[in-house]
């Protein structure tokens, strides 16, 4: 990776430029707009393969963990209890999940974004591992007292965002949580994407998938002169 790369590398005063500029880039890729499994897959390996080792390249690396996951980490810290990051990226939930106490594992689609995580945070505690969500490893079946999804729903489209809710609810052990961060909009209102944000409608797939709602909040998170309404939701699967 380049020297580019830095748990700073978001206060460079040009790293809003570069990320403007790899946006454009990345939306004229093949898959870019939706697609089935094979094209979203090629889509997310040629986002970290073209990043040259620059974080700004890749649009949903803020070299911090998400503020909201923060904070409510800080109500819920781990204690030793099993958690998995989904589509961790460079690292900084998986990180921030395992300085809570959790015992974290994180996975990512992209090979490449493991290595640069394991690079990133050399002698961490989280397991880091390349791996699909929907062809998980068998063992992580009703596995996870935690599951921390940021961001990857909202990615998807169509028939894989459908399958995505119940990819995610078999993860979660009995009496295990799912917490989900996510960009959120309107019943009823259309978006253009990626991201295609979620709205209330769509998050009860998770309910249909066996899971309960247990706590939900909206907030807003600014990006330049943009605030982006967002929802952190947590659901819990039956005992």
């Amino acid at each position: 990776m380049s020297g580019r790369d830095s748990r700073t590398g978001a206060a460079d005063p040009r790293f809003a430029e570069r990320r403007d500029a790899a946006r454009d880039r990345l939306d004229d890729l093949f898959g870019a707009k939706g697609g089935d499994k094979d094209d979203r897959c090629a889509w997310f390996n040629a986002v970290y393969d073209t990043a040259e080792g620059d974080a700004a390249a890749v649009p949903w690396a803020d070299l911090a963990p998400k503020a909201a996951l923060v904070d409510w980490l800080g109500d819920h810290p781990g204690g030793g209890a099993r958690a998995l990051d989904v589509g961790c990226g460079l690292g900084d939930n998986a990180e921030a999940l395992a300085a809570a106490g959790y015992k974290t594992t994180a996975f990512d689609l992209a090979q490449r974004a493991i290595d640069w995580a394991r690079q990133r945070f050399p002698g961490s505690p989280v397991h880091y591992t390349a791996a699909d969500l929907f062809a998980p490893p068998t063992d992580w079946a009703d596995a996870f007292d935690l599951v921390h999804e940021c961001y990857t729903v909202q990615a998807l489209h169509g028939d894989l965002r459908e399958a995505s809710f119940a990819a995610l609810a078999r993860l979660v052990k009995p009496g295990g949580r799912l917490l989900v961060l996510t960009r959120s909009r309107a019943d009823g209102v259309e978006t253009s994407g990626p991201p295609w944000p979620l709205s209330p409608g769509e998050l009860s797939g998770f309910e249909a998938a066996g899971l309960r709602l247990s706590e939900s909040t909206a907030y807003d998170v600014q990006k330049g002169e943009r605030i982006i309404p967002h929802i952190r939701a947590v659901y819990v699967k039956a005992a």
